[in-house]
Formats: C-alpha cells, sequence, structure tokens
C-alpha cells in the first residue's frame, strides 16, 4: 500500500494482522445501536400500548357500567333486593335466574362481548351473574368504593379469570324532594385480558414489521457509513492512520528539507519547520496556499506542480523548489513542495568563482613571466644586452598582465582587487573591455565581502552580457565569472593553453567596442558603486518589472531553477545592509554625463567597508 506523488511512492508499512477490519467493526456498532434503540423502542411501545388497551378497556367496561346502573328497572329492582332481607338458597337463586336483572345483564354482556356483567345489592349479593350457580352469593371481590358511591376501575382475577373491569354504584329511584339518592347496590363489567392482549398482539405485530424495516434501513446505512469511511480514509486501518501520523510528524520535522502540502483545493494541509523558516511564513492549516504569504515564483511554481527545480529568492535566502502532484487510484489528492536551502552553496559557489578567476589569473601571469624571461634569454644569449635592458624598463613599469586594469592602486583591498582583476580577465576573453571610472577611489577594505561581490559581481556580469550579445542588461541570472581583455602586445601574444593553463575557454564573438565601466566610490563605510555598458539598453517592457524575481531577458535553458534571479538577489542583498540598487538609466543614448550608450546601474552599499582590517582577513 503507498501514496504516489509525481514519480515517488511513499509506502505505508502493514501493522500485522488484524482480528476485524474497521470496515466491519462499524457496520457490527451501527447495527448494534440501531438494533438496542429500536428494541427499547419496542419495549417503550409494547409497555405504554398496553397501559393504553387497558384504559380504552377499562372505559368501555365503566360505559357498560353506568349504563346498566342507570336503567330505571335496574334501580328498582335492586332497591326491593336491598330492602328485603335474602336467604341463600335454591329459592333465592332460582328467582334470581329466572329474574329481570339476570336478563338485563346477560343482555348486556351479550351485546357488548364483556366477560360479564355482575349486579349485587348493598351487601354485595350478587343478583345477577353470567353463572346462576353462583346467584344469592357474596362477590369475590372488594365492592365496598363501589358501594361507598365511588366509580372504580381495576385489574382483578375474579372467579371467570383476570379481568379489567368497572364497578359504579346502583342509586335508589329518585324520590322528589330528596337530593341525595341512597346507593343500594353496584354494577360490576369486566373485560378478560386475553382480549387486551390479543389487541396488545395484534398492535406489536405491526409495530414489529414497522421495527424490521427500520433495522434493515440502518443496516443499510451502516454499511453506506462504513464504504464512506473506507474511502475517506483510503482504506487504511486506525493503526495504520495513528502510524502514519507518527512517521509523517517524524519525518517532516527530522528532514532537512522545507514541505509544504496542500489539498486539491489548494488550502495548506502540512507545513514543517524548516519550511516556516526558509520561507518566513507560518500558515495556519486550512488557509488559502494564496494567502500564506508565498512569492510569486513559488506560488507559481506550486501551483504547476510538474516537478521542476525553480531558484527563487525569500528575503536573503536563496531557495530551490521543487513541486509535486499527489494522486491516488487516478484522483486528485493535492500538492507538495519541497523547499531546500541554497544560500550557503551559493555563497560557496561565489567565493569558488572567485578563488577560480583569481587562480586563472595567476596562472596567466605565470605562463606571461615565462614567456618574458625567455625572450630576455634569447636577447641575452645573441648578444643583444641593450635591447634586453630596454624591454626590461618597458617590463617594470607596465606591471602584471600588462597593466590589465588600469587604475586598480585606486582600490585597497586586495580581495577586491583580485576580484575585479579576475572579471577584467573573463570580460577580455569574451571580448570585452572592463574599466574603471576616473572617479574611482576605495580606500578601505571590506567588511562584508560575500555581500559586495554578490552586487558587485552580479551587476557586471548583466553589463558584459549586454556588451557582449548585444542583449539588454537587464535579465542577468546569477553570479558567473567576468574577467578582462588583454593589453600590450606581450599580452597579446600570450597563448591560453598548455600546461598549467588549465581547460580551454570556448571562444566568443568579439563586438566591436565592447566597453562595461565601472567606478567605485567610498565615502567612509558606504561603497556606491555606478555599472554601465555598451549594449543597447534596458527593453521597455520590462523596465518596470526588472528587479522583480523571474523577469529575464535572457534565455533561461540549461540554468538550473530558471534565470531572473540576480538581479531580484542584488537588490535584496542591498537592502539587507540598509542600501538599494537602482537602473539610474535604461540606456539607448549616449548623454553629456554619460560615456557609453547602454544601461546605467547604481548600487549604495552602506557600512562595507573599514579603514582597520576587516574580520574576515583577521581569521585566515
Amino acid at each position: 500500500m503507498g501514496l504516489r506523488a509525481g514519480g515517488y511512492t511513499v509506502a505505508v508499512l502493514s501493522l500485522g494482522p488484524r482480528s476485524v477490519r474497521l470496515r466491519t467493526q462499524i457496520v457490527l456498532l451501527q447495527i448494534a445501536v440501531v438494533g438496542l434503540t429500536l428494541g427499547l423502542a419496542f419495549g417503550v411501545f409494547a409497555y405504554v400500548g398496553g397501559q393504553r388497551l387497558s384504559d380504552e378497556y377499562g372505559q368501555r367496561a365503566l360505559a357498560i357500567a353506568r349504563t346498566v346502573a342507570s336503567d330505571p328497572d335496574v334501580r328498582a329492582r335492586v332497591t326491593r333486593y336491598a330492602e328485603t332481607p335474602l336467604v341463600a338458597g335454591p329459592e333465592l337463586r332460582n328467582e334470581l335466574a329466572s329474574g329481570e336483572l339476570a336478563a338485563i345483564a346477560d343482555d348486556a354482556r351479550m351485546r357488548t362481548g364483556a366477560l360479564f356483567v355482575v349486579i349485587t345489592d348493598d351487601a354485595g349479593i350478587r343478583l345477577a351473574h353470567p353463572d346462576h350457580a353462583r346467584l344469592g352469593e357474596k362477590v369475590s371481590t372488594d365492592p365496598s368504593r363501589a358501594l361507598a358511591g365511588d366509580e372504580v376501575i381495576i385489574q382483578e382475577h375474579g372467579t371467570l379469570g383476570e379481568s379489567v373491569r368497572a364497578k359504579v354504584p346502583v342509586l335508589e329511584p329518585a324520590t322528589p324532594g330528596v337530593d341525595d339518592a341512597r346507593v343500594v347496590g353496584e354494577v360490576s363489567v369486566g373485560i378478560s385480558t386475553t382480549a387486551v392482549r390479543t389487541q396488545l398482539m395484534g398492535d406489536l405485530r405491526r409495530a414489529g414489521l414497522l421495527i424490521g424495516g427500520a433495522l434493515l434501513a440502518g443496516i443499510a446505512g451502516s454499511v453506506l457509513l462504513a464504504r464512506r469511511w473506507h474511502g475517506l480514509t483510503l482504506g487504511l486501518e486506525p493503526s495504520e492512520l495513528a502510524e502514519l501520523v507518527r512517521e509523517q510528524d517524524a519525518v517532516l520535522h527530522g528532514i532537512g528539507e522545507g514541505v509544504v502540502a496542500a489539498d486539491s483545493a489548494w488550502r495548506v494541509t502540512v507545513v514543517n519547520d524548516e519550511a516556516r523558516r526558509l520561507l518566513g511564513t507560518d500558515p495556519a492549516p486550512g488557509a488559502p496556499v494564496a494567502e500564506i504569504g508565498l512569492t510569486p515564483r513559488i506560488l507559481e511554481a506550486f501551483r504547476a506542480a510538474d516537478g521542476h527545480p525553480v531558484q527563487a529568492a525569500v528575503g536573503e535566502r536563496i531557495v530551490v523548489v521543487t513541486a509535486r502532484s499527489v494522486h491516488r487510484d487516478g484522483r486528485p489528492l493535492g500538492a507538495v513542495l519541497s523547499v531546500r536551502d541554497r544560500t550557503d552553496v551559493e555563497s560557496l559557489t561565489r567565493q569558488l568563482d572567485a578563488v577560480q578567476s583569481m587562480s586563472t589569473v595567476l596562472r596567466a601571469q605565470r605562463h606571461e613571466f615565462a614567456n618574458r624571461l625567455h625572450l630576455l634569454s634569447g636577447l641575452l644569449h645573441t648578444g643583444r644586452p641593450d635591447e634586453a635592458a630596454h624591454y626590461l624598463g618597458e617590463l617594470l613599469g607596465s606591471g602584471p598582465l600588462g597593466a590589465a586594469l588600469p587604475g586598480i592602486d585606486a582600490i585597497r583591498d586586495p580581495y577586491l582587487q583580485a576580484f575585479l582583476s579576475a572579471k577584467a580577465a573573463h570580460a577580455r576573453e569574451q571580448g570585452v573591455q572592463l574599466r574603471l571610472g576616473p572617479n574611482t577611489w576605495v580606500d578601505a577594505n571590506l567588511v562584508a565581502p560575500v555581500d559586495v561581490t554578490t552586487v558587485l559581481g552580479n551587476l557586471l556580469d548583466n553589463a558584459i552580457h549586454a556588451a557582449r550579445t548585444g542583449r539588454p542588461g537587464s535579465g542577468g541570472s546569477g553570479v558567473v565569472g567576468i574577467e578582462e581583455g588583454p593589453v600590450g602586445d606581450d599580452a597579446q601574444r600570450m597563448p591560453h593553453s598548455g600546461a598549467g593553463a588549465g581547460p580551454a575557454r570556448p571562444a566568443y564573438p568579439a563586438v566591436a567596442d565592447a566597453v562595461v565601466e565601472l567606478e567605485m566610490v567610498q565615502e567612509a563605510g558606504t561603497l556606491h558603486i555606478v555599472v554601465l555598458d555598451s549594449g543597447p539598453g534596458v527593453a521597455s517592457e520590462v523596465v518596470d518589472s526588472l528587479f522583480t524575481e523571474g523577469v529575464s531577458t535572457n534565455p533561461g535553458h540549461g540554468v538550473p531553477g530558471g534565470r531572473g534571479v540576480g538581479l531580484a538577489l542584488t537588490r535584496q542583498v542591498a537592502r539587507a545592509l540598509g542600501g538599494e540598487v537602482r537602473l539610474a538609466d535604461p540606456g539607448g543614448s549616449v548623454g553629456v554625463e554619460k560615456s557609453l550608450a547602454g544601461a546605467e546601474f547604481i548600487a549604495v552599499l552602506p557600512d562595507v567597508l573599514t579603514e582597520g582590517e576587516p574580520a574576515w582577513a583577521e581569521e585566515i
């Protein structure tokens, strides 16, 4: 099992056999919950239904009893029996069985379907009963409440079995002038509980069908919910999810790269500490990617998610970002942006470039020195000492490499001297003359040589490229080497290959009058830099966006991360020092105060010079 991100697959290790899968657990749990709920509901319904039916049948019995007790014939005959002492025996039983009260009671019982209709006198002696053998006997249940004048609904067990019964007092016939009638007996009507249970079971069967349907619906819903959960968790079990979260946390915070993850709706889901540090942002989970403070270049690379590395500047840092889309089973899940810090690498690259350029200059000086010694040796061996002396005099006045960069003595810092000499030598190989302006004067040492050479090197690179190729000097990429052209006959004769000379450099087409002018002026600890070239100037369509990251007029083929970083980085470094880099003149014409027709850039770098020895030199 694995998650596929671009061309990579992240494996999810199985945690061993599982007794019951989560999907099955969810279904079983839902079925148990639904079943328990429906069972409780069924029980409550059965109890409430039983009570309701008991009350309903009790009211029916009460209505029958009231009807019988209010019958005038019943009242008159019960009053007659209540006023006459009764002697239990066959004669009384036969009289009552054939009497009108028994007929009335039987008729009411047959018409209503009641279990029994019993009429008694005020002593509780049965005057009417379904079982004629029990006539003249005292009732088996307590009639006292009814004989006291109360109507009673109760469930009791009598001689005919369990029943819901109602007991109503029988009053003597109304007498004119007498408001309160005397209780002379009672009527008891019972309905068998078997009828109540039969009705209840019918209701419960119908309710059971409904509950069964609800249970089936609950099971179907549980299955659908389990499938939905299975899809949302990508088929992972809880233990796998927990382990995946722990592994993800360990990996995200343990790697040396920044990681930003977004879902398919471009909302942030994961940001590790390294990404927060490198990108200078601390987004909350769920924040839109466009609103978390990414630079336009990084945001564009993130949305593209094509897996191509892109170099970008973030504050004072240079980072390389790579974004890849994440898919699973052909379904897009989002994108992951990896961020690598290239600041230290770029700094070391610039220092290595300066060292390599200085090494090239030293090799050329050694080769030239050997050629001059050979020439002197030849003059002396051929007996021409006067010409040898004259030649030595010329050498003593020209300096190394025939004074390749006139005016270099106006700069005191040895690091800056070596850097400019190397740039001049490299420019010369490309057919471009690098010269110092007449006002150049820097009588101090560099405090931050890497920052100064980053700004100066980028500006010189762009200017040399513009002067050599005729393209506008506006879209340089990063720092590459720049050196200068030969001066003097010996320099022109100096070979560029052979033992100790290093690998041959590619030949560049020379451009007539290709010149780059550099002027540097010290003002206390501030260094002012002016770079002017003989190119056609900056194209008008990129003047306003010249220092925007990603803007370049040079092709980016073969450059890792693309072009359009150099000038953006130059300005960021200068501003980090409290200074500025700006385009003073886009070029295109020669002015009164401008000797070349190309673009003119001005940089101001505060607090980069010191009168004493710099800290970096003391550590060497």
